[in-house]
């Protein structure tokens, strides 16, 4: 009974730890955010894939726009914007909602690209952005070209 009762102590005394443990939130305002989707689009513009793909965290997810392959690891963003890149696009932000929290951010809405050729894509977009202790970072992107012209 007292090992029992000493174990039962031990981890409601590791549970209350735990719970007193304080949580370091970094938060951005709108600007910030804002800010976030203009460096990401002059990465664009330097024409370097790894450029881009060093916006997003190693392991985020990426949904693009122009391609049916869902991107998890830096290698495979990199592989994308080599070749989405070769269009020279340029990002335009039409409509966007902005959410903040701790250590978090999303940024939703419509953007268009106009590429090159002068052609246009519009598409919904979010960008989920996390706070990795130094920087803040891309951990999802989820781009689709509207389903109506």
């Amino acid at each position: 009974m007292k090992k029992l009762s000493i174990a039962v102590a031990l981890s409601l005394l590791s549970v209350n730890a735990f719970a007193q443990e304080k949580i370091n939130c970094t938060h951005a305002d709108k600007t910030q955010i804002e800010g976030l989707f203009d460096r990401w689009n002059a990465s664009l513009k330097t024409g370097d894939a790894k450029t881009v793909s060093d916006n997003y965290l190693s392991d985020a997810v990426l949904l693009p726009t122009v391609s049916n392959h869902v991107r998890l690891t830096d290698a495979e963003r990199v592989d994308y914007f080599e070749h989405f890149l070769k269009k020279k696009p340029s990002g335009k932000i039409d409509s966007r909602t902005i959410r903040l929290g701790c250590n978090k951010a999303i940024d939703t809405g419509v953007y268009t690209f106009t590429f090159a050729d002068k052609s246009t894509v519009t598409a919904r977009y979010t960008f989920t952005y996390a706070w990795d202790g130094k920087d803040w970072k891309i951990s999802s992107h989820h781009s689709s070209a509207m389903p109506e012209s």
